[in-house]
């Protein structure tokens, strides 16, 4: 889990997406354990608190569920996995369209430079 101290992103919303990054990849999959609180903080380095933030909001966001006694577990819902990977898409294109119009790129140019740039890929991939 790559973490910015920097950022002005909390740590526990960065948690969040890292564990989202984790699913879409397929680093973790529905029904998988996730560590303990404990756990998490001595690998993150972060404070128990800061950890105990993330998996609440994760729980609050559908993401996860916690099962007494046993643990916490990324939600096994087959819809999960497509509605996340949907929403971090949906992001990623917002905030390079945003970039772009803050070099004062218009909308048509735009999508030639992404036409031409998925073409290059397509003949090298």
């Amino acid at each position: 889990m790559q973490l910015n101290f920097n950022s002005p992103k909390p740590i526990y919303l960065q948690m969040v997406d890292e564990t989202k990054k984790a699913l879409v990849r397929g680093e973790l999959a529905p029904g998988d354990k996730i560590p303990s609180l404990k756990e998490r903080a001595q690998m993150s380095n972060v404070n128990p608190n800061t950890v105990q933030r993330a998996y609440q909001e994760m729980e609050r966001e559908g993401l996860t569920e916690t099962l007494r006694g046993q643990g916490t577990f990324i939600k096994n819902d087959p819809a999960l996995l497509l509605h996340i990977r949907s929403e971090m898409a949906q992001t990623a294109v917002l905030h390079f369209i945003e970039e772009m119009r803050g070099l004062g790129i218009e909308a048509q140019e735009i999508e030639r430079i992404l036409r031409d740039q998925l073409s290059k890929e397509k003949k090298e991939g």
